[in-house]
C-alpha cells in the first residue's frame, strides 16, 4: 500500500483496495489493473509517464496489466476536460495511433506481462437494443453532475446524445475486462465511477479507483501538453530532456520527484528540507534531470546529456556533433523551409512561432522575419531554442 499510495490523488475507496490485496495474496490470483489509453494523442510525454510507472509498479507487485485501446471510443470523442466536443478518429486512426501509444509505453511498461484489449472487439458487436439496455442502467441526472455537461448545460452549449455514451462505452470496458482496478488522471474520475456503477449493475465487484495527479507542464502553470508545448515526449533526445527539464520552475522540483521518479521517500525528504534551507535548486533540478533522462536512456546517456548542457547552455559554446545541412550555393532557399526540412522545428508554423518569438538566430544575428532566405556566407551555424542546431552548408 505504500508503493501505491506515492503520487495519489485519490484511492475510491482505499479501505477496499487493502482487502483486495490481502486477498490477491492469500489466493494467489493477480488483479487486473486496467488502463485506457486515449489513440486521439499517440505522442506521449512525462504527463502519461505518472499513470504508465503506477501501471509498472502493479506490474512489479505481480499484477496483471490490462492496456485498453480505445479504438471505438475514438471514434464517439471523449470530452474530457473540453468545454467543445473532441473531433472523433476513424477505426483505422484509431488503431494506428494506439499501436504508437504501445510502441512508446514500452519504455516505462514489462511489455510482456500487458495485456493488449481493443475495446471494439465488444462494442463494435452491440446491437442497438443492447446499447439501450445499456443507457438504462445510468440516468440522465448523474450524468449531468459531470463538470464538463454541467457547465455547457448552464451556458446552453449543445452537448450530444452520443457524449452521454462515451462514459458508459468506457463503462463497459470495465465489464467486459472484468477489471479490479482502474487508473487514470484526476479529469477521468467521474467516467471511472461510472465504471464502478455499471459493474455493479452487471453483477461484478466494483473496481477500484486511483487517479493520478495532473502533471504541470515545464511551463509550471498548465497541465502538461503539446499543444501548450510544456512538454517533454518520450521521444525527445537526452539533451533535450535534460535541458527541459532544468527549465522548470523551482517549485515543481518536489512534485515532479514524486510523480516520475522512483527516489527513496528520505531522499526526497532530504531534498525538500535542502531546499528549505535555502541551498540552490538548480542542484536537485540537475539530479531529477539525470534521473529523467536515464529512465529513456542509460545513466550514460544521462552524463552526457549534462555535459552538452554545461557546454551548450551553461557555456553557450556550439556544440561539436550538431547535423549539416547542404545547400546549393546559389539557392535563395527561405531559412524557414530549411528549419523544417533539417528537423529543427515540427512544422512551418512552429518555425513561424519561434521566429517571432526571437528564438532564431543565425550566427550571432536574431532572425524575425518567417520570409527571410539563408544568410550568405558559405557556412553558417542556425540556433532554435536553447539546444537545437543545424550548420547550413554551400556546395
Amino acid at each position: 500500500m505504500d508503493i501505491i499510495r506515492r503520487g495519489i490523488s485519490e484511492i475510491l475507496p482505499e479501505e477496499e483496495m487493502a482487502r483486495r490485496l490481502e486477498e490477491s495474496l492469500k489466493t494467489s490470483t493477480a488483479l487486473r489493473v486496467k488502463l485506457g489509453c486515449d489513440p486521439s494523442r499517440p505522442d506521449l510525454h512525462l504527463g502519461h509517464a505518472v499513470v504508465l510507472r503506477k501501471m509498472r509498479q502493479f506490474q512489479d507487485l505481480g499484477h496483471r496489466a490490462v492496456l485498453i485501446v480505445g479504438d471505438f471510443t475514438g471514434m464517439i470523442g471523449d470530452p474530457t476536460g473540453k468545454s467543445k466536443t473532441r473531433p472523433s478518429l476513424s477505426l483505422e486512426e484509431t488503431r494506428k495511433n494506439g499501436q504508437s501509444y504501445f510502441d512508446q509505453a514500452s519504455h516505462i511498461l514489462d511489455i510482456d506481462r500487458v495485456e493488449i484489449r481493443y475495446n471494439s472487439d465488444w462494442l463494435s458487436p452491440m446491437t442497438f437494443e443492447d446499447v439501450i439496455k445499456l443507457s438504462a442502467r445510468y440516468t440522465v441526472a448523474r450524468m449531468l453532475e459531470r463538470d464538463e455537461f454541467e457547465k455547457r448545460y448552464r451556458s446552453q452549449e449543445p452537448i450530444s446524445i452520443h457524449e452521454f455514451l462515451y462514459p458508459l462505452a468506457q463503462a463497459y470496458d470495465s465489464v467486459a475486462i472484468e477489471s479490479d482496478v482502474e487508473l487514470g488522471g484526476t479529469d477521468q474520475k467521474f467516467n471511472l465511477l461510472v465504471g464502478r456503477e455499471i459493474q455493479r449493475e452487471f453483477g461484478q465487484q466494483p473496481q477500484i479507483i486511483l487517479t493520478m495527479p495532473l502533471l504541470v507542464g515545464t511551463d509550471g502553470e498548465e497541465k502538461m501538453s503539446k499543444s501548450l508545448d510544456n512538454y517533454i515526449a518520450f521521444n525527445d533526445t537526452a539533451e533535450d530532456m535534460y535541458g527541459k527539464t532544468l527549465s522548470i520552475p523551482d517549485h515543481l522540483i518536489m512534485p515532479w520527484f514524486r510523480l516520475v521518479t522512483d527516489v527513496p521517500g528520505d531522499r526526497l525528504a532530504d531534498i525538500n528540507a535542502a531546499m528549505e534551507r535555502g541551498e540552490n535548486p538548480r542542484d536537485f533540478k540537475r539530479e531529477l534531470a539525470r534521473d529523467i533522462v536515464a529512465q529513456f536512456y542509460d545513466t550514460e546517456a544521462a552524463s552526457r546529456a549534462e555535459a552538452h548542457f554545461d557546454h551548450v547552455i551553461k557555456n553557450k559554446q556550439i556544440p561539436d556533433d550538431i547535423d549539416v545541412f547542404a545547400l546549393p550555393g546559389d539557392s535563395d532557399t527561405l531559412l524557414l523551409d530549411v528549419l523544417h526540412q533539417a528537423g529543427l522545428v515540427a512544422s512551418k508554423s512552429e518555425g513561424r512561432r519561434l521566429m517571432q518569438q526571437n528564438a532564431v538566430s543565425a550566427g550571432d544575428v536574431k532572425i524575425t522575419d518567417p520570409t527571410a532566405p539563408v544568410p550568405a556566407g558559405d557556412e553558417i551555424v542556425v540556433k532554435v531554442g536553447k539546444r537545437r542546431f543545424v550548420k547550413i552548408v554551400r556546395n
